[in-house]
């Protein structure tokens, strides 16, 4: 990843911030756009609220050239369905999906530029199996990976690789009202094969594997990363 231009949107916590500090160790020139920059990491940061500000009108300095880019903005709305209202349904839309696209379409020239980058959003392991106060985020993530497929077979004509990551409970400030005793952490990780709850690096180390020349046969891709969860019982 030396001297590779990333943009890591939502870089400043969780996931997000686990990977722009395996990418700064990497050597990547950072690039991160979010409601605050990522603390103690040198990047270009634009400030950006995906609810409030089209993406064209945040995201102003890319670079002219963009190896990767990575959409980290997600919602856990867990309710039951008759408690959903169509608000909730399009926000978490906005969050997941149509912010992601507002950011590709901005990075979409310096992404060709490259002649050989990486785009990499978010699923959820919920996408795939049915589970229960999950219908509004599984909307939402369910075409956050259409969406991943769609691209990845228009755009690998020029070499720009579109995949997702399908992860389950995850230890992150995203997570913290389902994580927030230890009763709730020790039930979590029993619902795994492997007997533990995600760690921020475990996705993040996924994410820059994508995002390096070692992925660059890997596209159109949902990537299950959940302790065997989606698989295995």
């Amino acid at each position: 990843m030396k001297d590779k231009n990333i943009l890591i949107i939502g870089g400043n916590s969780g996931i997000g911030y686990a990977l722009a500090k395996q990418l700064q160790e990497q050597g990547a020139n950072l690039f991160t756009a979010g409601r605050r920059p990522p603390e103690d990491l040198p990047s270009t940061h634009m400030t950006w609220d995906v609810l409030q500000t089209p993406a064209a009108d945040a995201l102003t300095q890319l670079p002219d050239v963009l190896h990767g880019l990575i959409y980290c903005p997600g919602s856990i709305n867990l309710k039951p369905f008759h408690r959903l209202t169509i608000d909730d349904y399009r926000s978490d839309l906005e969050i997941n999906v149509l912010g992601a696209v507002g950011a590709i379409h901005a990075a979409y020239l310096a992404l060709k530029n490259a002649k050989g980058s990486s785009v990499v959003l978010f699923s959820t392991v919920a996408a795939k199996l049915g589970m229960g106060l999950h219908s509004s985020v599984s909307v939402a993530k369910s075409a956050v990976e259409g969406l991943a497929k769609s691209l990845a077979a228009e755009f690998a004509p020029i070499n720009i690789r579109v995949n997702a990551i399908a992860p389950s409970l995850t230890d992150t400030p995203l997570a913290q009202t389902l994580l927030s005793s230890d009763e709730k952490r020790e039930s979590g990780a029993k619902r795994h094969p492997l007997n533990r709850i995600g760690t921020p690096n475990d996705i993040a180390s996924m994410a820059a594997y994508l995002l390096s020349d070692q992925a660059s046969w890997i596209t159109g891709q949902v990537i299950s990363v959940d302790g065997g969860m989606g698989a295995i019982k």
